[in-house]
């Protein structure tokens, strides 16, 4: 592990950052909670150094998003807590024309161009899995930036809730950090954000809430709001109204399962909710297969779980996709994760890969994945995955 070289290299791109004439930055980031803690300390950072800041939250890092935003010359573009896993398609769209600095957590992918800058910390030892988070990256960043932005560590502190158990690696660095400074009290393993008056885990459940049931209704930038300032009366009331919207599909989609069962091959158990999350980000169908590796008497301990969700084509402060899409995600029970790691089995993010190579944009982690795909394609990714699952289980992985 080297931290010293991340410090290195991120101080390099701050330099790239003051030689260009920009004064706006174009901040990307995720939908999720750690997604919306990392875009509030990077436009925090940035428009204390006197940056206008422009955020478009994506719920992936859609190539025709991508290419619309590298296709000019002379960008800041930052992604947050997005992005390393297609490092190689932002390097090829971008071709040194922008500066791009990607602070992520995600397993990466290499790109080529010298102008685009990917600081997640996996390149210098750590695992983004339990190490640190998107917002971790995104804080330590933001201190080489200017040291006063240590005042944002509570923000990393929440999205790192995203990562199970107690926070290990730089994510308890600065946890203790947080806790030096006076931004956090820590009583009986509750960490309480003293700033903003709340505990740490209640506020990320609630920027979930924000960022994917209200992706469509301007969720992410209430979201980074509360993220700075706190959750507002009115915010409590709109929060309540998502989930209570949430919670009422969660429960008719379980329902469902629990009559009619997953759908089953020898390695995947999979269901597909079709519009049932309409109106919704697509994040939800994520949060669902989540909640449903916690059913002992729905799934089977040793498949892996995966959840699909027609997706709407609209990306809010953007613009229409084309084409009609799905979003798949995935999850494993319990029992599968040792096996994960003891590469006696595929990680999620690797089965979705190449379950989805030629039609799909996959990323995400050793036990949580995801993937958008056209609507048409659903039946072959899961023939695919059921395929790859096998070859690995019976031929071992290489």
């Amino acid at each position: 592990m080297d931290y010293e070289e991340f410090k290195k290299r991120g101080s390099t791109a701050i330099s790239e950052m003051k030689r260009f004439s920009a004064k706006e930055v174009f901040l990307i980031h995720h939908d999720d909670a750690d997604g919306l803690c990392s875009a509030a300390i990077v436009k925090a950072a940035a428009e204390r150094k006197g940056y206008d800041v422009k955020t478009i939250c994506l719920e992936k890092a859609y190539p025709e998003v991508v290419k619309s935003i590298h296709k000019d010359k002379g960008k800041i573009i930052i992604y947050a807590d997005i992005g390393s896993a297609h490092a190689d398609f932002i390097s090829k769209c971008n071709r040194s024309r922008n500066l791009a600095i990607i602070l992520d957590h995600h397993n990466p992918r290499l790109g080529k161009d010298p102008k685009v800058y990917d600081l997640n910390l996996e390149y210098f030892g750590f695992r983004g899995e339990t190490d640190f988070s998107g917002s971790t990256c995104c804080y330590l960043f933001s201190t080489l930036l200017n040291e006063q932005n240590r005042d944002l560590s509570y923000l990393a502190v929440v999205g790192s809730c995203e990562i199970p158990g107690e926070l290990t690696g730089l994510n308890k660095l600065v946890l203790e950090d947080a806790s030096k400074n006076g931004l956090v009290q820590i009583e009986e393993k509750k960490i309480r954000i003293t700033k903003i008056g709340i505990e740490a885990r209640n506020l990320f459940s609630k920027l979930q809430i924000l960022g994917a049931v209200g992706y469509y209704e301007g969720g992410p930038d209430v979201a980074i709001k509360t993220c700075l300032e706190g959750v507002s009366r009115e915010t409590e009331q709109k929060i309540k109204e998502l989930e209570q919207r949430r919670k009422s599909v969660n429960n008719r989609l379980l329902a469902i399962l629990y009559r009619a069962r997953l759908k089953e091959t020898d390695h995947i158990q999979w269901f597909d909710a079709g519009d049932m999350y309409k109106g919704m980000g697509s994040k939800v169908i994520g949060q669902f297969c989540s909640l449903l590796s916690y059913q002992k008497r729905l799934i089977k301990p040793d498949k892996y779980i995966v959840g699909m969700m027609n997706l709407q084509n609209e990306i809010p402060d953007w613009g229409k996709l084309k084409g009609e899409l799905a979003k798949v995600s995935a999850r494993v029970p319990e029992e599968m994760k040792t096996l994960i790691d003891q590469r006696k089995t595929l990680s999620v993010v690797d089965l979705l890969v190449r379950s989805s190579e030629g039609f799909g944009i996959a990323d995400g982690h050793e036990y949580a994945a995801n993937v958008v795909l056209p609507r048409d394609r659903k039946i072959d990714f899961i023939k695919n995955a059921e395929l790859i699952s096998s070859s690995s289980v019976s031929g071992g992985l290489t």
